[in-house]
């Protein structure tokens, strides 16, 4: 185990942090170069001592994520450790085959050689995760990143401190820090890194400071994968099976509180069968989350006072129709559904990201693909229809970043499948071959032969030659 102590990350001018990041950005480039980060011996051996480190802290993770957003140990482990092991589980198995070479068909105009991609790590990155899944959102880019042989600076969100400390911790066990290192702070520290030239960017957040990102990014021609989120829809039509709609519904939304980049964000639905649906949706709130989720111990609160604030007033209490209440002690708001939403309400003009859900009707389900395409391309979105036709409809024709056919937030959950956005929710993706993909440069070669070399491509260039050349480049 490493200890890591001998950086400083916190001095007492602005001046001195950005002096520190910079000689640990120094000091892994360097290390880098040493080349100790490519063998497969060093990649597996880091991921095993990731393996054990979160295996002996998952006690501290746990009550990391309950000071920070009072996540239960269930939730706790099903939503970020567990899904963690899982990833790393996945790529641990896989990761000899995807360091590889691939070959390739070598075009006939070509022969003889031997055509094949190589992917090479990009060299010094930067993960910057959020505080809404800090430990899942941290250490599963941290493992694409050293899977694919990467040194790594990462930079925990402020909101979440606690879970912060304890991946800090970690890291500081697994890797000596011109390997790996975690730097802690706010802004200042996210300026000063970002001010640093970095092989690659990996930036999980809100789509304004997504946009900072890139443009910090663009000073270095930095390439960058940007994970955001957006106004998540769901759908629902008349032939759903309405009552497991609502409760998967439920589930979705009510995760993590509604602090999650893909949970739906608002309903569409079809107005035939909204009251009963929305009977459904109260029925199983109050099944999953008692009578009143604010007395409920393992109901997840705001992460803090000011998006406590900013979920309240997004409730306009002439619209509600289920909840509406919150407590400032408990930063608890209870599950809220809002009804007669206009698309111009102030509930439908930013992400929500809390508890509450705005409803709005459609009669036709071209008017709910209307309405989703006629607005930023979301993250997700989630339909329940029994209709193979509307399920193909919106499969062709409405552009979002991933989603599911009746049910809501599995198609994340899963380490064979890449997960990002598009447009306004995001760029690029990660999860499993996906992650290993994104932190990796891949390189085309030709390898030619040299025993034969084909007099066709050099001039003179005769009527015999351009009859080949026609013959073969068609």
């Amino acid at each position: 185990m490493f200890d890591g102590g001998e950086f400083l990350w916190y001095a007492e001018k602005k001046e001195g942090r950005s002096m520190d990041i910079q000689a640990l950005v120094t000091a892994q480039r360097a290390y880098f170069k040493t080349g100790a980060t490519l063998p497969l011996s060093a990649r597996r051996g880091a991921l095993q001592r990731l393996r054990a480190a979160m295996k002996a802290h998952e006690t501290d993770i746990t009550a990391a994520l309950k000071a920070d957003l009072n996540k239960s140990p269930a939730e706790s482990y099903m939503c970020e450790v567990g899904l963690t092991l899982s990833e790393l589980t996945f790529v641990e198995r896989r990761l000899a085959r995807w360091m590889k070479d691939r070959p390739h068909l070598t075009p006939l105009a070509q022969f003889p050689a031997r055509s094949f991609t190589v992917s090479e790590p990009y060299g010094v990155v930067l993960i910057m995760s959020p505080w809404n899944y800090p430990f899942l959102l941290t250490m599963e880019p941290l493992i694409g990143a050293i899977a694919a042989g990467n040194c790594c600076v990462v930079k925990p969100s402020a909101y979440s401190p606690a879970s912060s400390a304890v991946i800090r911790e970690i890291v500081a066990e697994c890797f000596p820090p011109e390997y790996a290192a975690v730097v802690e702070g706010g802004r200042e520290e996210n300026q000063a890194l970002l001010d640093q030239k970095f092989d690659y960017i990996f930036f999980t957040g809100g789509a304004a400071v997504g946009r900072e990102v890139m443009a910090k990014a663009a000073v270095h021609l930095t390439p960058v994968t940007l994970e955001l989120g957006g106004k998540s829809p769901c759908v629902v039509d008349r032939t759903a099976r309405l009552e497991l709609a609502a409760k998967r519904l439920v589930f979705g939304k009510l995760l993590n509180c509604g602090q999650t980049c893909v949970a739906p964000d608002y309903l569409l639905i079809d107005r035939r069968v909204k009251d009963r649906f929305l009977a459904y949706v109260k029925r199983w709130v109050t099944v999953l989350y008692a009578k009143n989720p604010l007395d409920n111990e393992g109901y997840v609160r705001m992460v803090n006072q000011k998006h406590f604030r900013r979920v309240m007033g997004l409730i306009d209490p002439d619209k509600v129709v289920f909840g509406g209440k919150g407590d400032p002690d408990t930063l608890k708001i209870q599950p809220t559904i809002l009804d007669r939403v206009s698309p111009d309400d102030p509930v439908m003009l930013e992400e929500i990201f809390g508890p509450v859900l705005p409803v709005l009707t459609f009669d036709r389900v071209e008017e709910a693909l209307n309405f989703v395409n006629d607005r930023p391309r979301p993250l997700a979105l989630y339909l329940f229809s029994q209709d193979k036709s509307t399920q193909q409809l919106f499969l062709r024709q409405a552009c979002f970043g991933g989603g599911c056919i009746n049910d809501t937030m599995i198609h994340l959950a899963t380490s064979r499948m890449g997960f990002g956005g598009v447009g306004d929710s995001g760029m690029g993706s990660y999860h499993g071959k996906a992650s290993f993909d994104t932190f990796s440069h891949r390189k085309s070669i030709v390898k030619k032969s040299t025993l034969i070399d084909l007099p066709i491509r050099y001039t003179p260039y005769t009527p015999a030659k351009e009859a080949l050349l026609r013959l073969f480049l068609r």
